[in-house]
């Protein structure tokens, strides 16, 4: 026979859990200084702006022969 298991307490413990993890999430997201967030948007931009300046376009599609 298995062990007893109180479902209130094991319901409860998860979400404490669930609620413990999201807050870490939004701890991660929002917990940066602003100097962090306007880093991290520059560098996506300039990530942003090399990934456009290397793609290539399909001519093919463009002609009209």
């Amino acid at each position: 026979m298995g062990t007893v298991v109180n479902l209130n307490r094991y319901r409860k413990e998860k979400q404490r859990a669930a609620r413990e993890r999201r807050a870490n999430e939004k701890r991660m997201l929002f917990g940066l200084p602003k100097i962090e967030h306007t880093k991290n948007a520059a560098q996506r931009s300039l990530d942003k702006r090399r990934l456009d300046g290397m793609r290539h376009d399909d001519l093919s599609s463009e002609r009209e022969d």
